[in-house]
């Protein structure tokens, strides 16, 4: 195998591809990448695989020799990264009579590395999907329902299910749910490709693998068409020379649209980026002690007062205006589950839905994308 190929294409490819890499690899050939060389397409293509997540991009080269090896990925992703731009020489020479196993040698404008690779052979195949039928989606559509989204997965490896992402294709919208438990974010965003015929997929995503969908996404023009492929356990994302596999989650994700209230006693209209601000200021304290915030709702002024008192330490508390129906009350958050879910509402002004101190509170956006916000309130100590 022999090619020529730009340093920046290597490089950028290399380090989209190598984060499927695993840290901890269960066998030897799992901290590769695998490199394809077609001399009659002049296509390279790069390929990582955890056996969970498996991520393959492609890109144009000189192939002057076709072929297929398995080569270090970090050490590869160090070296390419460093090297200067320009051409890269990439050649194999098979080696078995030395007994040196296949060595590739990478020789950029000045100077020569010799890297010690294995045969493409070894390297799990990328799980591929017959006979399903393509859900295209659109790349502005799938951005704005992860960044949604992601957010509010959760961490706890024990509730496998809730470290994902629930996606939901309908006739013309997409839907994204994520709950930890404490929070819940679901939005909703319209397909511009409909779905043929009446079928409806459902279908829980781990959040490792939609972080890399929504970071490959980021190059990506917003017109771009993303080609999404199911089958039991398997989904696949593909577009332009992308390519992203991932294993679905297993078992019943939870029915979050009996969770959202569908009456309110209050509610309280304001400004996003000056609750936002003025939580920051809070949290400051609100960190000091079990990271909580009271939230005074005050209808005869027309404002609300987030306040905390951290023992020891010292106590804040600030007011701003808001129009607000419904009578007064105390409420408690986390800051820290209130500001993340804030600062992904898009829009100007948001509306805070409440009926008691301890039953879900819904946040919305005023106009624009339909996103839903529930976080549950904690109990105040007095």
């Amino acid at each position: 195998m022999k090619l020529v190929c730009a340093q920046s294409d290597l490089s950028t490819n290399l380090s989209l591809v190598s984060r499927a890499v695993p840290s901890r690899p269960t066998h030897p050939v799992l901290a590769n990448v695998l490199l394809q060389a077609d001399a009659q397409t002049n296509q390279v293509s790069l390929t990582a695989f955890d056996l969970s997540l498996g991520i393959r991009t492609s890109f144009s080269a000189e192939v002057l020799e076709g072929g297929a090896i398995a080569l270090p990925a970090k050490l590869l992703v160090d070296i390419t990264s460093r090297l200067p731009e320009g051409e890269i020489t990439l050649d194999d020479e098979s080696g078995d009579n030395t007994g040196e196993g296949i060595i590739v040698t990478l020789k950029p404008k000045s100077g020569k590395y010799q890297v010690r690779a294995m045969g493409a052979e070894e390297f799990p195949e990328l799980p591929i999907i017959e006979n399903s039928e393509a859900i295209h989606l659109t790349t502005a559509a799938l951005i704005e329902g992860l960044r949604g989204s992601l957010f509010a997965t959760s961490a706890d490896e024990t509730k496998q299910v809730l470290t994902g992402v629930h996606l939901t294709v309908k006739q013309d919208t997409l839907e994204f749910a994520a709950t930890d438990g404490h929070r819940l974010a679901v939005l909703e965003t319209t397909n511009e490709r409909p779905l043929e015929g009446s079928s409806q997929l459902e279908v829980t995503v781990p959040a490792r693998a939609l972080r890399e969908l929504q970071r490959m996404l980021a190059h990506s023009s917003s017109e771009e068409t993303v080609a999404l492929y199911f089958d039991q356990g398997q989904i696949v994302f593909a577009w332009q020379n992308q390519r992203l596999t991932s294993r679905t989650l297993e078992g019943q994700y939870p029915a979050y649209r009996q969770l959202i209230p569908r009456q309110f006693e209050r509610q309280v209209t304001i400004e996003r980026r000056q609750f936002i601000s003025t939580l920051e200021r809070i949290a400051v304290l609100a960190d000091q002690k079990n990271n909580i915030v009271k939230v005074s709702i005050d209808n005869a002024n027309q404002e609300i007062t987030l306040s905390c008192e951290a023992q020891d330490v010292g106590s804040g508390t600030e007011s701003m205006p808001a129009q607000i129906s419904g009578e007064d009350i105390d409420i408690a958050f986390n800051v820290k589950y209130l500001m993340e879910g804030l600062k992904e509402l898009p829009s100007s002004e948001i509306q805070m839905h409440l009926n008691q101190s301890l039953t879900p509170v819904i946040f919305t956006p005023l106009g624009g994308l339909k996103m839903t916000y529930l976080a549950m309130p904690v109990q105040l100590r007095n």
